[in-house]
């Protein structure tokens, strides 16, 4: 199932994604192979996690967030 996720980082910013295999996305963020951002910001955890029917539902969350439109 798709997944809408947030990350706290260890520098105490956020992170925000969207992905269809939430364990492994995590785990690539933990190696530092998720993202430019997490990756100089190590290590990473996860803060909540929603599921959607859709990737594009998910990813649609996501970017509202990223906006800021909550």
């Amino acid at each position: 199932m798709p997944w809408m996720y947030i990350l706290e980082c260890t520098d105490g910013s956020y992170y925000v994604g969207s992905t269809e295999d939430l364990e492994c996305r995590q785990r690539q963020h933990q190696q530092g192979i998720g993202a430019k951002s997490t990756s100089r910001r190590l290590p990473v955890k996860l803060v909540y996690a929603g599921e959607y029917e859709r990737i594009s539902e998910a990813y649609a969350r996501e970017k509202k967030i990223q906006i800021g439109a909550g």
